[in-house]
């Protein structure tokens, strides 16, 4: 510090750097939780002064975990003490903590920590809670880095310094850890008591005031944090039972059996070194060190025991237990129902209890129904050997099951089909659902489906092939043989149908002669209706169209009976493309504008790969193209020399347009 300055900064090098220990739980494990501590260790001579000193250290910011107050992520921290002038003139010495605080508190197990100091002057020390400082910000660019406002101020701002906010009303400096009842200090031992209940990490501050001659004569603050956390117990006693009365206390039911297996679920078995069983048998003692055992009781009536790990040492757990034994209940049940012919099975309980009475019935009736009913009807609307069950419940809450199975196989009451249309025209397609119950595969059905045709499907599909009114029999027996038979009367009718038949010519079709006779051959029709794939239609019996394009188009015929039933015949046509093409023999380019220029002519809408040359009588190449309709002007390649009168040989080819090749050779004869 020089002359005149306010303050100076000292770089102060870490010192040691210590694991701090985990807090001793005997008896519970916590969770693992790893914090350092760093010590810094400096000397500075100052000059004694009329006004205080203050050695500060700032930094932004705190875990964004933390509970109790307010923006964490944005909340520095300000580590501060003052030497007061007082504290100067009698070089007085600061009070110094005795441990470091629990870096892992379990919540609900109560907290003793000792808090307390150490004045080397016996000075009378004060502790109470206190607000922890804010200091610093969140301002991380190069320009407000080091100022108040930032991440690691430089120098340290001055005080006075601003608390930290807490999460109000739940938290507050008084109230760090919140819950209820909330932890305390004591202000003459320092020691910090209560049971924490929330889960969560809690900044906490503590004040400890140095007294001399009652004289506030300097005050040291340490701001730290409280983890709080849920911490497993070493040893736990833990029974199957049928109900947790409450925090270690279990209750087991029994219905009418006075001998009960206990199950013992205790945890953890390493740490569990020895365990006993204990009953109140009117007013006897009954004994166990079997680890699951087996225990007689006389009677009905209410026991109570314990299960005891590790008795008479500190980490021990103690399960407190009842045991209600009931008077048997027992389920029972009887059915009836016509077994030939399907209806509903009357059902009638039986079930007994030596409570007072029966309270609940729970039927399962084997397809997925039920009933709370005591004596219940159902109908089964499938057959089979079906597992019926019946649970009843008394006053005591006590149950007990019993299945039965109903050999169910009846014939149906009732044979009721429907088929898929009661009209059709030959051939027609009938659908019959049949929807009879009870029936499966293993019951036989006989179709008569009135045309000398029969069937033994459930619900079969069949072909009528001539007109007529047809009566239906079935008949279903079932597989204990019982039998049932019914006759539907005229239930389908089948109307005759026409027969579609057409010719047409010529039969090879050519897009240069695209008219197209048709000729009605059908049979049986009362109207005719003609479509010709390319757009076109006509209702006359025989009619002709003229296609405009070449390729293969459906031609459709219907044709309608005077019952109203309907014929169709499809024909496809080909409409086939035309590929011409001529070579003359002459051309005279004499420039008289008539036959000025060689080329083939012809029809060749939709040929490719054209190639035309001539050559003369040497075999030396005159003129070429791929253009079918540029001409030869009798000059070479049309630019050079006009060539002599004579004999020339010419080539051309090309595919047509559906990939078939033509080739064709000629002579062509220059006259001049």
């Amino acid at each position: 510090m020089t002359q005149g300055s306010t303050y100076a900064n000292l770089y102060v090098p870490l010192g040691p750097v210590t694991l701090v220990e985990m807090p001793d739980y005997p008896c519970l494990i916590p969770p693992n939780v790893c914090v350092q501590e760093g010590v810094y260790t400096f000397t500075v001579n100052l000059p004694q002064s009329v006004e205080s000193y203050h050695i500060s250290y700032q930094r932004c910011c705190r875990n964004e975990t933390i509970n109790n107050i307010i923006a964490p992520d944005e909340t520095g921290a300000t580590y501060s003490i003052e030497i007061t002038p007082d504290a100067q003139s009698s070089c007085n010495n600061s009070p110094t903590f005795n441990s470091f605080p629990p870096i892992v508190i379990c919540a609900g197990q109560p907290l003793e920590y000792d808090h307390s100091a150490t004045d080397p002057e016996g000075d009378l020390l004060l502790y109470k809670f206190c607000s922890p400082l804010d200091g610093g910000g969140n301002l991380l660019d190069n320009a407000n880095y080091q100022t108040c406002a930032g991440a690691a101020p430089n120098p340290a701002c001055p005080p006075p310094y601003d608390d930290v906010f807490f999460n109000a009303p739940a938290f507050t400096p008084l109230a760090p850890m919140g819950g209820n009842p909330v932890i305390s200090i004591d202000p003459l031992t320092g020691i910090i008591t209560g049971t924490p209940e929330l889960i969560g990490q809690y900044v906490v501050g503590v004040c400890v005031e140095e007294y001399r001659n009652g004289q506030l004569i300097s005050t040291v603050f340490r701001d730290f944090q409280f983890n709080v956390a849920s911490c497993d117990p070493l040893v736990v006693a833990d029974i199957e039972e049928d109900e947790i009365i409450s925090d270690q206390e279990f209750l087991i039911n029994s219905c009418g059996e006075t001998t009960i297996n206990f199950v013992n679920q205790s945890y953890q078995q390493t740490y569990i070194d020895e365990w006993e069983w204990e009953f109140d048998v009117g007013g006897s003692s009954v004994n166990s060190t079997q680890w699951s055992p087996t225990i007689n009781f006389p009677g009905i009536g209410e026991y109570n025991g314990t299960l005891m790990l590790n008795p008479g040492t500190e980490c021990g757990d103690t399960a407190f237990i009842r045991v209600n034994i009931f008077p048997a209940i027992e389920a029972d049940f009887t059915f009836d129902y016509d077994t030939c012919v399907a209806g509903p099975v009357t059902f009638t309980d039986l079930s007994t209890t030596g409570s007072c009475c029966l309270t609940g019935w729970n039927w399962e009736f084997g397809d997925g129904d039920y009933s709370h009913a005591q004596n219940p009807s159902h109908v089964y609307t499938d057959p089979g050997d079906i597992p019926v069950r019946l649970t009843v419940r008394d006053t005591n809450q006590c149950e007990d099951l019993i299945i039965k199975n109903i050999p169910y196989y009846p014939a149906p009451a009732l044979i009721v089909i429907a088929p898929n249309s009661f009209f059709g025209c030959e051939p027609a397609d009938i659908f019959f659902d049949n929807l009879s119950f009870p029936i499966d595969t293993t019951y036989d059905i006989e179709w008569n489906f009135g045309d000398g045709s029969t069937g033994d499907e459930i619900s079969p599909w069949h072909t009528y092939t001539v007109p007529g009114i047809f009566t239906v029999d079935v008949t279903i027996t079932s597989p204990i043989g019982c039998t049932i038979s019914e006759t539907f009367p005229d239930l389908i009718q089948v109307e005759p149908s026409p027969d579609a038949g057409f010719s047409f010519f010529p039969e090879e079709i050519s897009i240069l002669e695209p008219e197209v006779s048709f000729s009605d051959e059908s049979m049986g029709a009362a109207g005719i209706y003609w479509t010709f794939g390319d757009g076109g239609f006509s209702s006359i019996w025989n009619p002709t169209h003229t296609y405009q394009d070449t390729g293969m188009v459906a031609v459709t015929q219907v044709v309608t009976h005077a019952s109203g039933c309907q014929d169709t015949l499809i024909q496809y046509l080909d409409i086939k493309p035309e590929v011409r093409y001529f070579l003359p023999n002459a051309f005279t380019p004499n420039n008289d504008s008539v036959n000025e220029e060689y080329r083939g002519v012809g029809i060749l809408e939709g040929a490719t790969n054209f190639q035309f040359s001539i050559w003369n009588r040497w075999g030396e190449l005159v003129f070429e193209t791929n253009d079918p309709f540029q001409g030869w002007n009798g000059t070479k390649f049309n630019t050079g020399k006009p060539a002599p009168a004579g004999v020339y040989i010419v080539m051309a080819s090309f595919k047509g347009p559906r990939g078939q090749q033509y080739e064709y050779k000629g002579f062509a004869t220059l006259i001049r």
